[in-house]
């Protein structure tokens, strides 16, 4: 009985360390992307509808990833 709660442990850890990494990274992304907007459209002012939407591209593909980790860490727990 004790080597399922240390399989349940072991995936609760796992859970909070894909949650916490992946939120971190995801806010570095956008955070690099939103740099890369300001530069861009202070260099080039006409520019700036074409480049906020690649802003959000990128943006969009950097919070995809913190919702499959938290969809990982949703399946660790049990939830889903």
């Amino acid at each position: 009985m004790e080597e399922v709660k240390t399989i349940s442990d072991f995936a609760q850890l796992g859970a909070g360390l894909a949650i916490g990494l992946a939120g971190g990274v995801a806010g570095l992304g956008i955070g690099i992307a939103t740099k890369g907007l300001m530069e861009a459209v202070s260099r080039q002012p006409e520019i700036a509808g074409k480049a906020f939407g690649f802003f959000l591209l990128g943006a969009a593909l950097s919070e995809a990833c913190a919702l499959y980790a938290l969809f990982i860490s949703m399946k660790l727990i049990g939830i889903v």
